[in-house]
């Protein structure tokens, strides 16, 4: 499995391109503002997608989808928890002072215990909510591909509509802390960093750490 983190766009949001190199096939997994960036670096792979995988539909993370589905044809995947968050992503950009069309309906829906293929490769879907209600995070051996529910040192946000904190942490502690530590976390902001640094130094974790 071969892993291109492309970050980029106002939020510097992290999309990453999931690929089987002998199949030279892949998933695109939450393509943000860069459109043409990751279109770029998805040409220079020589990977064709399989789909494009979202981990949620928070603004930063879907506004890419039209000109990657258009211009690819991979099929959208989405937990349907987080629909209504996708369809109001007008309205979302509007709270950034930012304009936005709406999205066409995804192709796919999303649910726990999901296995996605891309060529040899297998990833499980996980439901992890708290940021928002639909979020999964995508699990492969040694690796995790956790949106914005786990980052280096900090937790997701949940002051946002659909967001709670309860909920995030229970999501981390059922689905992220039973990982084993060497996992590479690939987040949907900031640098990559692995359950086992987080579970010995995140402070927001500390009293999780203590139940385990």
């Amino acid at each position: 499995m071969k892993v291109v983190p492309i970050p980029g766009g106002q939020f510097v949001e992290n999309c990453y391109l999931v690929i089987d190199e002998d199949a030279r096939a892949c998933a695109v997994i939450d393509p943000g503002e860069q459109a043409g960036l990751i279109l770029h670096a998805l040409r220079a792979s020589g990977a064709t997608p399989a789909g494009i995988w979202l981990t949620h539909a928070h603004l930063d993370h879907v506004l890419g989808v039209p000109r990657l589905a258009a211009e690819t044809g991979a099929p959208v995947f989405l937990h349907p928890a987080d629909r209504p968050l996708y369809d109001a992503v007008p309205d979302q950009a509007a709270w950034f002072g930012l304009e936005a069309d709406p999205l066409a309906p995804p192709d796919r829906t999303l649910a726990a215990g999901d296995r996605l293929r891309v060529g040899g490769l297998e990833l499980e879907v996980r439901h992890a909510p708290g940021h928002s209600p639909g979020h999964v995070v995508f699990v492969a051996p040694g690796a995790v591909f956790g949106g914005d529910v786990l980052f280096q040192g900090s937790i997701g946000r949940t002051d946002l509509p659909g967001g709670d904190l309860d909920a995030l942490r229970e999501s981390i502690a059922r689905e992220l802390l039973v990982l084993p530590d060497s996992t590479i976390v690939y987040p949907g902001h900031g640098p990559a960093t692995t359950i086992g640094a987080e579970r010995r130094t995140n402070p927001f974790l500390a009293d999780l750490r203590r139940s385990a």
